[in-house]
């Protein structure tokens, strides 16, 4: 329930800052000053027409309980044309929506920067309704597991050891024969399953490895392993938290990658490549939203990772050929590289997550 709720706050957390990003001036019709009367906002007289030509706020203003609530439900999930106009398109043609907002159509559609924080923020916010978060406790190792762990099998090896000399002491005929042989077998099956027991807990076999939490020699690397080691569940919950709050940084991220595909065509600017990318990563957080929630209804799996292996580069391609009128091959290389990109991309976010949760 606690999950459930945390999640609708950050719904409602979703649609306000999407609606700060690009907010209306009210607009309710259910009372008000009169055209002859001044501006309530900021004075002006002389009003014409719905709004303020002067601060933009509409001419009728509500003073009821009703009208409250209609601005909450409003503010929260921005239910005005420009959502109707701007979803469709996102979906279907996002090539022919980032083409037309680029070329100055704004006021018709939902900016990409209030879409991208809404979307992104309900994400989470029905990633933590239907449960998708992760664990807040995580089994880690304890400093000194090794070594007891190997003092365990060193002393598993030297019993057996003994136990091999006194046997190989002992007349074929003498009556204690029979018990030494029974310890010698329970001492191996000891060993054997001590050295399982290593081999599960610390990730260990015959070549050589790192240990976490060892000195690196680098304090910054060291302070990062150490802190994953003393408390992974913390760690993760961090990368969960910060992934949402810095969400953001995918978009300047990918910039320089999307400069690279257009490097030599002039008449592409980095302003463009942001719209893209903006309006792009909305689209996969929508994405993630409705998947989500039909595995949460029971939809079967296969049929989710078949829409997230097909959905994503079909929509890519589409937004590629439309926004910049790219030929079908010409937007199917870049399709190849961007893919391979996306991948860097996401690594390079990730390692900004761990050094942001490890101070």
């Amino acid at each position: 329930m606690g999950d459930v709720t945390e999640g609708l706050g950050g719904v409602i957390e979703a649609g306000l800052i999407g609606r700060a990003a690009e907010p209306d001036h009210d607009s309710a019709k259910d009372g008000g000053n009169s055209k002859n009367e001044p501006c309530l906002n900021c004075g002006t007289t002389g009003l014409i027409g719905s709004h303020c030509h002067n601060c933009g706020q509409g001419t009728h203003i509500h003073r009821s309980l009703s009208a409250i609530g209609h601005d909450l439900i409003h503010g929260v999930l921005h239910l005005d044309g420009k959502l109707w106009r701007t979803l469709p398109l996102l979906a279907w043609k996002p090539g022919q929506l980032t083409r037309r907002y680029i070329a100055g159509e704004r006021a018709k559609f939902v900016s990409p920067m209030a879409m991208f924080l809404f979307s992104v923020f309900m994400m989470f916010a029905v990633f933590q309704m239907v449960g998708l978060t992760p664990p807040t406790e995580v089994a880690s190792v304890a400093p000194g597991t090794q070594s007891k762990l190997e003092n365990v099998v060193t002393d598993f090896e030297a019993e057996r050891s003994r136990l091999e000399q006194q046997l190989a002491e002992l007349p074929q005929d003498d009556p204690t024969r029979a018990e030494l042989e029974a310890d010698l077998a329970n001492v191996t099956v000891a060993k054997e399953k001590a050295h399982q027991a290593q081999t599960l807990i610390l990730g260990r076999d015959d070549t050589a490895r790192i240990t976490v939490g060892a000195d690196m020699g680098m304090p910054f690397i060291d302070k990062a392993l150490n802190t994953w080691r003393d408390n992974p569940g913390l760690m993760l919950y961090k990368l969960q938290a910060n992934g949402y709050k810095f969400s953001w940084l995918l978009i300047p991220l990918s910039l320089p990658f999307m400069w690279l595909l257009f490097a030599w065509r002039r008449e592409h600017h980095l302003y463009d490549h942001t719209i893209f990318v903006t309006y792009s990563l909305s689209f996969m957080s929508l994405l993630f939203i409705a998947l989500s929630v039909l595995s949460a209804a029971g939809i079967g799996g296969g049929l989710i990772f078949l829409a997230l292996t097909v959905i994503p580069p079909i929509h890519i391609y589409q937004q590629l050929r439309g926004t910049y009128g790219l030929s079908r091959m010409s937007a199917m290389w870049r399709l190849g590289l961007l893919t391979m990109f996306i991948a860097a991309i996401l690594v390079l976010f990730l390692q900004v997550l761990l050094l942001i949760g490890t101070f």
